[in-house]
């Protein structure tokens, strides 16, 4: 469908999301050949109501001083997702900063606890939507120059409305056109080739690590793409195990009260969880954490491989599971809950180490 025929968009989506059994944005932008951000630009123009449920205004993309902006809301629930893992947190954002000129950003507000990439953001929409029941659902949602989500904000029952709407009078970008037009995949940086690397020196570099976010400085120096580089690691410090290990993993530390860090993100943003998880639940093909306060959702199916990593750092080694799809790209990443200045705990450590290697690499050994 053409991104600039916004009445056609509107009616497809009244039609998806008044059907028996309501699609979800994401879907319906499937269906259509449309990313998601253009379902949402489309209700940003006058038009009946009648027409669609959902309703948007243009936000000003002056992102770091919205997202400081946000703590009068109080708690509301913050969602950020990929093609396969989707991260939803309640909290209030509290403590955001900006540092790098302002392209990248914190919030460290405790339940709320995001890496902000700014130089993604591009579009940025208040929404109201009537849901089947006829209650009210607002949101803030923010995309990528593909229409691409981000990051998504959605009002709770105790969230302040009034200061939802104040927030959105004085970030609403009246002069920005209605359509989005979806701009072309940002190319990925380069890599090199397996034979053009130097191993041992990239051995050397891992292993010379002093702190785990030193690891995307690494990669990029080298040129390698992330699972290039576990591969290249050498078992010692990466090793694959079992696609189906995060399963594996969260029901023994839910099982154990073992307090783990889960990392979701995509280009613009990483949402973290810190804590226990209680609830894990399979349905389909999705693998899910149904806490209060805390949910995710995970596509098992998308799994195309899980690395247990070791990265050293100054208070001892630290252990993780990473997940990757087919192309390579980070689906979600698992660590056991640590402070700097403490080593890592056992208990966590001795899961991680418990994962099934993956048994076409054990039948090579």
């Amino acid at each position: 469908m053409n991104p600039t025929d916004l009445p056609s968009i509107r009616q497809a989506f009244a039609e998806a999301r008044r059907a028996p059994r309501p699609a979800r944005h994401r879907d319906i932008g499937d269906r259509l050949g449309l990313p998601e951000g253009c379902l949402v630009a489309a209700h940003a123009e006058a038009f009946d109501p009648a027409e669609s449920p959902m309703r948007a205004r243009r936000l000003r993309p002056d992102w770091p001083a919205l997202v400081a902006a946000l703590e009068p809301l109080g708690e509301v629930m913050a969602l950020t997702r990929n093609a396969s893992c989707v991260h939803e947190k309640l909290g209030v954002y509290r403590h955001a900063s900006v540092q790098g000129q302002g392209h990248v950003g914190l919030v460290l507000g405790g339940e709320i606890d995001l890496r902000v990439f700014y130089g993604r953001w591009a579009h940025g929409f208040a929404v109201e939507e009537t849901q089947a029941d006829g209650m009210l659902q607002q949101s803030l949602q923010f995309f990528d120059a593909q229409g691409v989500a981000i990051h998504k904000i959605f009002l709770k029952p105790q969230s302040d409305r009034e200061a939802f709407a104040a927030l959105v009078e004085r970030h609403a970008d009246a002069q920005a056109a209605a359509a989005l037009q979806p701009l072309p995949p940002v190319a990925p940086e380069p890599v090199l080739e397996d034979a053009q690397v130097d191993v041992a020196a990239w051995r050397q570099a891992w292993a010379g690590m002093r702190d785990t976010h030193e690891f995307f400085g690494l990669l990029r120096r080298f040129q390698l793409q992330r699972t290039q580089a576990l591969r290249l690691a050498g078992p010692a410090l990466a090793r694959p195990v079992e696609p189906g290990a995060a399963r594996q993993l969260l029901e023994q530390a839910a099982a154990g009260g073992v307090p783990i860090m889960v990392f979701v993100g995509n280009p613009g943003m990483i949402q973290i969880h810190t804590g226990p998880v209680r609830r894990v639940a399979v349905m389909g093909p999705w693998l899910n954490v149904l806490d209060a306060g805390f949910n995710l959702h995970l596509r098992e199916d998308h799994i195309a491989s899980a690395w247990r990593v070791l990265k050293p750092t100054e208070d001892g080694p630290v252990h993780s599971l990473e997940l990757f799809d087919a192309a390579g790209d980070t689906v979600a990443m698992f660590f056991g809950e640590r402070k700097p200045g403490r080593p890592e705990r056992t208990d966590w450590q001795a899961l991680v180490e418990a994962l099934p290697p993956l048994a076409a690499v054990e039948a090579l050994a």
